[in-house]
């Protein structure tokens, strides 16, 4: 009987950077005996050098074709990983867990697009790694758009050479404002309760403080946080190269709603206002490198945080995409 084994295939939307594809896409060889659910999830067991080679080398790994059909099945395939999760403490999305370590991507409404960026890269304990599920694959449009992140670095430090250079030597500085509760509403409205897992204030700030974040109450019963100066540019020193980890982008263009200004809700590491057509073209190359797969029920992509930035395209409903986080 032939043994259960992954391969490397290929989607149209793939792209060619440096002779490697990315997103890298793994599917069941051929000559494998038809995957159960148990079966993937041994394969992931036996076969993880080879996924860890795979997504070291390209940044991101889609797995199509295996038989993950419910979110019970997707916590199983994120456990089979070994990985340890990551509690979403300081996140701004507004979140449901669904079972075990997993929670609805993002509640805000299917018209709003979701800009690039790293996961709670505006928090010193961000995750390294994310998974994606698709459950219920959209109506139109809801993809995930994914880019990596050294070629934004690159193509930044080219053209804005001075503005790099600050972003390196201050950082940003991140504020938002949050209600007490949770506002689905708005892509960035996770309240404070939800946020810091409590109702209690000094608890609250106790776990604040823990991330760097400073909190400061409000007489309607938000609160306002400030993070940072927080660094803009990383170095991955597993791949040796320099990479854009933050949420300018989006924090600059998205993060508006009724308690929050977009172009008050981040700055430089000094305080000082960023240029807005140097953000809006960062935008733009965000676009230009990115690629979009229309997602298909079953789907499960696993992104470095480090080495790719994520967004979400406005959709028709139904679409259900869930994720997990971890360390």
């Amino acid at each position: 009987m032939a043994e259960s084994s992954l391969v490397e295939i290929q989607i149209p939307q793939q792209k060619l950077f440096n002779r490697i594809q990315f997103p890298a896409v793994v599917g069941p060889s051929p000559s494998s005996v038809p995957f159960t659910l148990s079966l993937f999830i041994k394969t992931i067991q036996t076969q993880k050098p080879f996924i860890q080679s795979v997504l070291h080398k390209s940044g991101a790994v889609l797995f199509r074709g295996f038989p993950v059909n419910t979110a019970s099945h997707f916590n199983d395939v994120v456990e089979a990983f070994g990985y340890e999760e990551l509690p979403y403490v300081g996140g701004a999305a507004p979140r449901n867990n669904v079972v075990g370590r997993v929670y609805t991507a993002n509640e805000s409404p299917p018209d709003q697009k979701i800009h690039f960026h790293h996961e709670m890269a505006q928090v010193p304990e961000y995750p390294t790694k994310l998974f994606f599920f698709c459950e219920i694959e959209p109506k139109s449009g809801g993809e995930t758009p994914i880019v990596l992140s050294h070629i934004v670095y690159e193509r930044m430090k080219e053209r804005y050479p001075e503005f790099v250079e600050r972003l390196e030597e201050h950082g940003l500085i991140y504020t938002r404002i949050l209600g007490e509760e949770d506002d689905p509403s708005s892509p960035i409205g996770r309240g404070w309760q939800s946020t810091f897992l409590t109702k209690d204030k000094f608890v609250a700030e106790q776990r604040a403080a823990k991330l760097g974040v400073r909190l400061q109450w409000l007489d309607n019963g938000g609160v306002k946080t400030v993070m940072g100066p927080i660094p803009a540019i990383k170095y991955d020193e597993s791949r040796q190269r320099k990479i854009w980890f933050n949420s300018m982008v989006a924090a600059y263009t998205g993060w508006k709603d009724s308690r929050n200004v977009p172009e008050k809700a981040i700055t430089f590491g000094d305080g000082k206002p960023l240029p807005g057509d140097i953000v809006h073209d960062c935008s733009r190359i965000l676009d230009e490198e990115s690629i979009a797969f229309p997602w298909q029920k079953g789907d499960v992509l696993l992104v470095d945080n480090l080495a790719v930035l994520h967004s979400r395209g406005s959709f028709n409903p139904p679409r259900r995409v869930l994720a997990s986080l971890c360390k």
